[in-house]
């Protein structure tokens, strides 16, 4: 969620730090700073405005220096404010920033302030400042190295002292960090994009591990079972960030941008598939999958969504039992374990705290077949997973995911034909049929996005609503959930989805002229019994907004207003449909005039728990 940067050097290394918090600010935060070592001194700027904001008052106060640590904050423990803001400074000694949650810090902070240390916020980041303050003496690597034996929770930490001016100090616990190795200057980063045209060299740090940074050179040490820590040797890879993903060329917001990306990015994820084998997920995918009898799905937010819909199709193509469950539920309740279970993971990112947390729990519980459909090959969930596949979506900067949940669902269908194929269940004309239609996706996508006109018609009436509520049957039904998540994330607008049948029980009390009802209508087994679902919700004078397929005999009329979808896409129809739901929240959004790509109170990357 919150991002770092930091850097040893010989040359003023803030005009670095401000360029990667910038490359940050895609996963969202609320307060940003930046502090150096400068004349002897540790010197801070913060701010609760925008990094450009912060840009301009770093220079108003000549803030520059060779050493220095940089932080976005998304707020977990106290208000937005600057006092809450990083750098957080231990006296006019130690600075440190900080990502992650430290469980135990009202435990700490009470023993520190028994020892005479004052608290300038409610953060639990300034607990370990003072921790290593009051464990420092004249070595910051021991110092922090001592000071992470007493933390609980998860964090990725750099930390510098006044009186040690060429470095840095960074460790890692469930908060992912790398270093970045550059000619005579040594980087951290909470996301090796930071550090894109500063350097490609890039080393990820593993969980346990503390690295020192100093000019020109760098150690890690690993912490073992036992509380020592032994020096290691980390792989440093070379990593050519995205730069030019992050330029907006023609579109107003990279929302926009990522959405009309979508035919490319499923052209790109499909690339190398040139038929159906267990091998597109990793070398011995063939023999976990013959081992199996069934699939959880482990995932958060919009990735539970798509594993939701690849239930439907993992149960009804490859007929393979299949159950989903969100990522921060699952570890904290009593299951059964099943060690013929293939265990799978959906991330964006791969970073996501819950999902890495809710895999460990798992595998803890003796299921070791796992496997991770992510966007990042060199993320913390890739590492993890025994098999991985790998969606090429390409940089998504608006926190709202558009093109990493189409992706996502192209993945998870190849995953469901290669069980289905595994399990004797695909003949050759069908995974012929299936290849087919996935070949034609990115085209058929296309011409969905096309409607936008008719969308962003819609939009100006729901700019003035405060309530929605998406229908879906069948695997429709995780499409409509999709939507009214994208609604609420961008535009405030308060939305829920139900299946259309659930109606009756319920929901139905809530329809009235005011509460538009968005309707997901393709012609599939379950239409008719959609369109009595429509009925009931036009007796109670209700308003509808229906995206139906050609030939579904739906019509507009008073208080129905359709838009038909290109064509009927079968069991890829939700990849369709999700489109001009995202076509809707975002016109929405922008007609209210909300800030598209950082909506209030969320992040992109979720690495706290």
């Amino acid at each position: 969620m919150c991002g770092i940067v930091g850097a040893v050097s010989t040359r003023n290394i803030v005009p670095v730090l401000v360029e990667g918090l910038k490359r940050l600010e895609y996963r969202g935060y609320d307060s940003c700073g930046v502090a150096v070592h400068q004349g002897g001194e540790l010197r801070r700027t913060r701010s609760t405005s925008r990094v450009a904001e912060l840009e301009t008052q770093i220079a108003q106060d000549s803030v520059q220096g060779g050493t220095g640590i940089a932080h976005t904050r998304w707020a977990t423990h106290g208000v937005p404010a600057v006092h809450n803001a990083h750098p957080h400074f231990s006296g006019k000694r130690i600075g440190l920033v900080h990502n992650g949650i430290i469980e135990n810090h009202d435990e700490l902070r009470a023993e520190l302030q028994n020892k005479g240390y004052v608290f300038e916020s409610q953060t639990d980041t300034e607990v370990i400042a003072h921790l290593v303050h009051q464990l420092y003496d004249g070595d910051l690597f021991d110092a922090v190295q001592r000071a992470i034996l007493r933390l609980k929770g998860a964090y990725a930490i750099a930390v510098f002292c006044r009186d040690e001016p060429h470095r840095v100090v960074g460790a890692r616990e469930g908060s992912p960090l790398v270093l970045g190795v550059g000619q005579g200057e040594t980087f951290l980063a909470s996301d090796a994009m930071a550090l894109a045209g500063v350097t490609d060299q890039i080393v990820y740090l593993e969980e346990g591990d503390v690295v020192d940074l100093q000019l020109g050179k760098h150690w890690i040490t690993a912490r073992q079972a036992d509380g020592s820590f032994e020096r290691v040797q980390r792989e440093v890879r070379t990593v050519h960030a995205h730069t030019g993903a992050a330029e907006l060329g023609p579109y107003q917001h990279y929302m926009q941008k990522e959405i009309f990306e979508q035919p490319r990015a499923i052209a790109d994820t499909l690339e190398s598939v040139a038929g159906i084998t267990p091998e597109l997920f990793g070398d011995g995918a063939y023999q976990v999958f013959k081992d199996i009898d069934r699939v959880l799905i482990l995932a958060c937010g919009t990735s539970y969504y798509s594993g939701s819909t690849a239930k439907y199709w993992l149960e009804g193509i490859a007929g393979i039992p299949c159950s989903v469950e969100i990522a921060s539920e699952y570890r904290y309740r009593d299951s059964v374990p099943d060690p013929r279970t293939l265990v799978v993971t959906i991330s964006q990112s791969g970073e996501t705290a819950d999902t890495i947390a809710a895999l460990k729990h798992a595998r803890g519980l003796g299921m070791p077949h796992t496997l991770t459909i992510c966007n990042v090959a060199t993320s913390a969930m890739v590492r993890e997973c025994k098999l991985n596949f790998l969606t090429h979506a390409g940089v998504e900067i608006g926190v709202a995911s558009t093109k990493a949940f189409t992706t996502q669902l192209v993945a998870l269908f190849l995953l469901t034909l290669a069980l289905a194929q595994t399990r004797g269940k695909l003949t050759d004309a069908q995974e012929a049929a299936h290849m087919k239609a996935l070949r034609h996706l990115p085209a058929a996508v296309q011409a969905v996005l096309a409607l936008e006109p008719q969308v962003i018609a819609w939009a100006a009436d729901f700019a003035r609503k405060e309530n929605a509520l998406f229908l879906g049957r069948g695997l429709h039904y995780p499409i409509a959930l999709e939507g009214a998540l994208k609604l609420k994330e961008i535009s405030y607008i308060h939305a829920e989805a139900y299946p259309a049948g659930e109606l009756k029980h319920g929901p139905l009390a809530l329809v009235t002229a005011a509460m538009p009802v968005v309707t997901i209508a393709p012609n599939d087994a379950l239409l008719e019994k959609l369109k009595s679902n429509l009925q009931e919700v036009r007796a109670r004078g209700g308003e509808l907004f229906v995206f139906a397929d050609t030939d579904t005999q739906i019509k507009s009329e008073p208080g129905v207003h359709v838009i038909r979808m290109p064509e009927h896409y079968g069991a890829l129809s939700p990849i369709l449909h999700v489109v001009p739901l995202q076509l809707l929240a975002y016109h929405t959004a922008c007609a209210r005039g909300t800030d598209v790509d950082k909506p209030r109170n969320l992040a992109k990357s979720v690495t706290v728990e």
